[in-house]
């Protein structure tokens, strides 16, 4: 992993994962773009380092995550897994304790950052690496990317939440289609159907555009937005209410809020500072 500011980390990592800060952005690029990034295990580490540095500089207040090369992520390196015949075979292939110790938190991360985060879809996203996408708030997508749910061509269901984020995204009927028959989605049909939000022929340039107009927007009500979203379906109507009263007063509570309203009654264009 690279941080133009930081050398001892660039040369602590196998740059699998790289960093760069951009005034209020950070940019993240997955770099295995020999194997179309997909994921080993030291790969989600890096990644994870990349993700703490953004969380721990202030200036940050939103994130793109994009791939090098053609592809945007081919899901787990399989080549990690060990399918040597012989005794205990099953238990050293299992996928489990790679989604457990690796695909799961990243999910985790990615859900849970404190600035909203964007995909930059620069070619096809397979099997893990097209949840990820769908954990990430918005998905910008170059014309000729794909997202292919690849697990049922290998005996295997979709992971790193890509089994719920089918459904919220695309309703029943499609994500049960796509899952179990593995089929191509295009970028133009993924827009058509809400999977992502914008093609554009420049993926990580649209997507950084994006990110500098929520760089300076009021961070946490984002963020708050985010989750109450999400959340949406695991509560009643009702219940739903009582979460955006409390959400709303916390958000009250704000530096944001208070200049934002003091912006409108004096007609002015608010600063944010995202606290």
């Amino acid at each position: 992993m690279t941080d133009t500011k930081s050398s001892d980390t660039a040369n602590s990592h196998a740059r699998s994962v790289l960093y760069e800060a951009r005034g209020a952005v950070a940019l993240v690029t997955l770099n295995r773009p020999q194997s179309l990034n997909s994921f080993t295990r030291q790969m989600h580490h890096d990644l994870w380092a990349a993700l703490d540095l953004a969380e721990s500089d202030e200036k940050i207040r939103t994130l793109v995550i994009t791939g090098a090369g053609r592809g945007f992520c081919a899901g787990a390196d399989l080549s990690e897994f060990d399918f040597t015949p012989g005794p205990d075979l099953v238990k050293r292939a299992d996928p489990g304790p790679v989604i457990d110790q690796a695909f799961n938190p990243t999910a985790r991360r990615l859900q849970n950052l404190r600035m909203p985060t964007i995909a930059a879809i620069n070619g096809v996203a397979a099997g893990a690496g097209a949840s990820l996408a769908m954990c990430c708030d918005i998905a910008i997508a170059v014309p000729n990317a794909s997202f292919i749910q690849a697990f049922s061509k290998i005996g295997l269901i979709p992971d790193a939440g890509g089994s719920w984020l089918l459904v919220e995204r695309l309703g029943m009927a499609r994500a049960m289609a796509l899952a179990l028959t593995g089929d191509k989605l295009s970028a133009d049909k993924a827009k058509e159907w809400g999977l992502i939000w914008e093609v554009a022929e420049d993926s990580v340039a649209s997507a950084l555009e994006l990110a500098e107009r929520l760089a300076v927007m009021p961070t946490k009500a984002l963020v708050a937005t985010r989750h109450l979203l999400r959340e949406a379906g695991t509560r009643t109507f009702s219940q739903h209410l009582d979460v955006e009263r409390d959400t709303q007063s916390e958000m009250g509570r704000t530096h944001d809020y208070i200049e934002g309203v003091n912006a409108f009654l004096q007609k002015r264009a608010p600063i944010f500072k995202g606290e």
